[in-house]
């Protein structure tokens, strides 16, 4: 028993010689342990041992690294969806603007002659001239009007004015429907990313939130080891 206490190795880390129960085998650390140490040290392997006082401090290290790459995880998600966000294309934009930036000359006529056409303007500056040539071709004690009861000229003019606006608003109305369907093409193009950035994000949080309780039992399984160690000293 007295040849068992006064046993000693040495501690593979920093060199220096310990009692037996001072130091700890190589297969009884924890694998991450053991590769937090490899990367300092490579000719670490399963015949040697390590010092308690190096072993806790690869075990705080340990830790920390965790924890700092949780946080830098946290970071880099955000970074990532904030670049998704700016490298992709744009999907809204002003369909109203773009699209009448490309009108032609008798595309714009014909949207000016149709909103003119339905104003109130024109149904009172049409009802006006209607009156007023009423009015005047029916003054027949003064002069000869030139366009007597029931006023042939006037029916002929009001038949030829329809018969222009009606085309002229069609034309305005077939633009106005492909500029809807430009607008409902891009809603649903934005509404479309808007989902899928949504899913991905919600990707993101579950993978985030996996690893998390990864790194949560990971940190437990250290802290037991510890206590282990405490409850049953060597």
């Amino acid at each position: 028993m007295s040849h068992n206490k006064s046993a000693t190795g040495t501690c593979q880390v920093c060199g220096q010689t310990f009692p037996v129960r001072e130091l700890v085998a190589a297969p009884i650390v924890r694998d991450n342990i053991a590769a937090e140490i490899r990367r300092e040290y490579p000719e670490w392997n399963e015949s040697a041992s390590i010092c308690r006082t190096d072993l806790a401090r690869y075990r705080a290290q340990y830790v920390h690294a965790l924890l700092l790459s949780e946080k830098g995880e946290l970071s880099t998600l955000e970074n990532e969806v904030v670049r998704s966000l700016q490298n992709h294309q744009t999907l809204a934009s002003d369909v109203d603007s773009d699209f009448d930036e490309n009108r032609s000359f008798g595309e714009r006529l014909a949207d000016r002659i149709a909103d003119f056409g339905g104003s109130w303007t024109f149904l009172i500056s049409f009802a006006l001239f209607i009156v007023a040539w009423v009015v005047m071709n029916s003054l027949v004690l003064y002069w000869r009007p030139i366009d007597p009861f029931p006023y042939i000229l006037l029916n002929l003019l009001l038949s030829c004015l329809a018969a222009i606006q009606a085309p002229v608003i069609m034309m305005s109305q077939n633009r106005q429907e492909a500029k809807d369907r430009l607008r409902a093409r891009n809603d649903y193009q934005v509404n479309l990313k808007a989902e899928l950035e949504i899913r991905h994000l919600h990707e993101k949080i579950d993978h985030l939130v996996s690893h998390q309780w990864e790194r949560m039992i990971d940190i437990q399984e250290v802290q037991l080891d510890l206590l282990n160690e405490l409850r049953h000293p060597r």
